[in-house]
């Protein structure tokens, strides 16, 4: 059996605010966040 998914959330929706500021003026982690799920399990004899 498997499943796949994907999703996007915003992690200042989670109250998740950490970050750090980049030498080059960008930031370490972005606001929103991609998550994909690849699942699979086999059932033993």
């Amino acid at each position: 059996m498997g499943f796949e998914g994907a999703t996007t959330i915003n992690r200042k929706d989670w109250d998740l605010s950490w970050n750090a500021a980049l030498e080059t003026g960008g930031v370490l982690v972005s606001e929103k966040i991609k998550l994909e799920l690849d699942i699979s399990a086999i059932k033993n004899a």
